[in-house]
């Protein structure tokens, strides 16, 4: 199958490229550029459409019907930052054979201290999307981290997360990974080839994660005041050690909103304080990916996305910078070197859009098409 994207406008994954013509065949983008067309099998008016490349979300819970409804929302990749083994072994297969979800990349089991973070949610989502609450492997002593990692290896784990989180910014006493733990179990991991990403909320728990030697920050942190110098010493910090950061103020929206509802305002971590750290980081120079921490719940999978994006325009990304960290940007920092741009030669993952994106971010919801490897999915 051949398809032709005639005269479209070009989000390319870095910069816009202006009108061109995009020839999809197969899984392939076959061509791209200014009189790149010719026949084709179906043929597809680009005119007042933009075409951007599949987006990805950088961090995200995944869950029965997840990732079909990321698809439909033009996410074609989700990077899942934590994931019951037997969930997840389910949606590899899903993800692999069926191009009507959106592809998967996880950690797996994260690491954490015994019962820290997440074991409290568990223990909530129990009965709801969980049959009953599921015991997840922990470490606690620094020799223990090869095994771990070697054990998210034979679960398949494409990088290890590592929970760095007391939870105070939430309002709980957790316990939480050591500074020798959270530094054992990355050497293990790079040992191995795996990334880094380190959860952690605070500027401390920042600290810990960049002492132990992570290569990604799975949140900004939220307990600075926005304009706190501490907070712009931390961004270059983070910017120094070559770390990118995963944006999620989508999540800390929905849980500030949360907290607001229940007349819990004294709890330190906010949006505001999140939209702080990522300007910071954004003046820094740090790279941001785009994700939002989505779940069965909130943030949604996929809709989500689409509101990151406008929270990071909100924060002072351009629009154009919002797009990259939701394509080029997370396949550069987790090696997913076949997609994230709109080039020959790449995976045809594509969202077509009505409108400017470029110019106005809301436009990225007003979906016309998209295609994961190729395959357009139908639209309702």
């Amino acid at each position: 199958m051949r398809t032709l994207i005639r005269d479209v406008r070009v989000f390319d994954g870095e910069r816009s490229i202006g009108r061109a013509d995009v020839v999809i065949e197969g899984e392939l983008i076959a061509a791209a550029g200014a009189g790149a067309g010719d026949q084709a099998d179906v043929e597809i008016g680009g005119a007042g459409r933009t075409l951007l490349p599949g987006l990805i979300d950088a961090h995200t819970h995944v869950f029965d019907g997840s990732l079909a409804q990321a698809l439909r929302h033009g996410v074609t990749t989700e990077l899942d930052m934590f994931c019951l083994p037997e969930i997840l072994a389910e949606q590899r297969l899903l993800a692999a054979g069926n191009d009507d979800v959106a592809d998967l990349r996880s950690a797996g089991t994260l690491a954490t201290a015994p019962g820290g973070h997440p074991t409290q949610l568990l223990a909530a989502l129990a009965g709801t999307v969980l049959d009953g609450a599921p015991a997840i492997d922990f470490v606690s002593d620094p020799a223990q981290a090869p095994a771990f990692v070697r054990a998210r290896l034979a679960e398949g784990a494409d990088y290890l997360k590592i929970v760095i989180d007391d939870g105070r910014v939430h309002g709980a006493d957790l316990p939480a990974m050591t500074p020798d733990v959270a530094t054992a179990l990355t050497e293990a991991a790079h040992d191995a080839g795996l990334r880094v990403v380190a959860h952690a909320i605070s500027a401390a728990e920042v600290g810990i994660a960049l002492d132990a030697g992570a290569d990604g920050l799975a949140h900004v942190w939220t307990d600075l005041a926005p304009g706190d110098p501490a907070s712009r010493r931390l961004a270059e910090r983070v910017r120094a050690q070559g770390v990118f950061v995963v944006t999620t103020l989508a999540y800390f929206e929905a849980i500030t909103a949360r907290h607001v509802e229940t007349a819990d305002r004294a709890r330190p971590g906010s949006s505001a304080g999140a939209a702080g750290a990522l300007r910071d980081l954004h003046r820094a120079g740090v790279p941001l990916l785009a994700g939002t921490d989505a779940t069965p719940f909130a943030p949604a999978h996929g809709a989500g996305l689409h509101r990151e994006l406008e929270l990071l325009t909100e924060a002072g990304l351009s629009p154009e910078e919002a797009l990259a960290a939701a394509t080029s940007l997370p396949a550069r920092h987790f090696g997913l070197d076949d997609r994230g741009r709109i080039a020959p030669g790449l995976r045809a993952d594509l969202v077509l859009v009505e409108g400017d994106p470029t110019r106005d971010i809301t436009a990225t919801g007003a979906i016309v098409d998209v295609w994961r490897r190729g395959v357009r999915q139908t639209r309702q």
